[in-house]
């Protein structure tokens, strides 16, 4: 039984960062880590990675050879990873006795919410080689500042979880950084557990350029509230604290805390049903260490 993440999230959320962090960070831990770049973009890899795309596709090429902007290659790409399926489980086989994986997935959005080639992949890497993966979906902290773009990547959240369908972690990365672009109008609380909607549409409606789309923004906040199913947690990447809080959020999720686990089923649910942590140091406290007091 092998585990692992599957990172996605925006550009620019901090993926790569994440992956070269959380992979030393398990490392030190005793953890034996592989990292499996499926982003043909990423040309640039601050870690050692085990598989790399490039090695199959190289992005710059597609985009040459068809005339394609980035979004329409790394779609092709995907595409033709998809159908040399073959050749990323050959180079992961040998990795499946021992090793702990980490999965960097491109930046654009579309590929997990509309497209199917990554969630076909995925749903092979579960069912053919028997991995328990999470999914791990950054969010840039700072987006919290603006109502619109919390909205927005709350949207995009739930879209992900349900196209998806695995265990899912949604992150606000980069959490050190989260009030560099203005002061948040509520509590941290309130953005990692979705609260009460309502207040965010009267923050946008004293902007002039959101009226028109009052009732859009409405409706969509709705939609959200009613599925009731994101909520983030934090991230500082460089907080060993924080990356720790992390990975028993990740290790509970996927079934790794119950891999080595001899016990009831009795004993195993009460530990599947206790909390991590009290809240205190799940938003109060992150609260405290990176947001200034009025």
């Amino acid at each position: 039984m092998v585990f692992g993440q599957v990172v996605i999230g925006p550009p620019g959320s901090g993926k790569t960062t994440y992956c070269n962090g959380m992979s030393q960070f398990l490392q030190l831990n005793g953890r034996k880590v592989a990292v499996v770049n499926l982003d043909p973009a990423n040309d640039a890899l601050p870690y050692e990675c085990a598989v790399n795309i490039e090695d199959l596709i190289k992005l710059s090429d597609v985009m040459a050879e068809h005339s394609l902007g980035p979004n329409g290659g790394l779609v092709y790409c995907m595409d033709y990873l998809e159908k040399n399926f073959d050749w990323l489980e050959s180079k992961l086989k040998p990795l499946l006795e021992d090793h702990y994986l980490l999965f960097d997935f491109p930046g654009q959005v579309e590929l997990f919410f509309l497209h199917s080639n990554a969630k076909n992949m995925i749903t092979r890497l579960v069912k053919k080689l028997d991995l328990r993966l999470t999914a791990v979906h950054l969010v840039d902290a700072h987006l919290c500042c603006d109502p619109g773009k919390y909205v927005s990547a709350l949207l995009l959240s739930l879209t992900t979880m349900l196209h998806l369908e695995l265990p899912h972690i949604n992150v606000l990365s980069k959490i050190d950084l989260i009030e560099k672009y203005g002061k948040l109008a509520y509590n941290l609380e309130f953005y990692t557990d979705v609260q009460d909607l309502s207040y965010l549409q009267r923050n946008l409606d004293q902007d002039p350029r959101s009226t028109k789309y009052r009732k859009l923004t409405k409706e969509l906040c709705d939609v959200i509230e009613d599925f009731g199913l994101v909520n983030f947690t934090t991230l500082d990447i460089q907080d060993k604290e924080s990356v720790w809080n992390l990975v028993k959020l990740i290790d509970k999720s996927n079934g790794y805390i119950f891999a080595s686990i001899q016990g009831s089923v009795v004993e195993l649910s009460k530990i599947a049903a206790a909390p991590l942590d009290w809240d205190y140091y799940r938003t109060a406290a992150v609260q405290e260490k990176y947001m200034k007091d009025d």
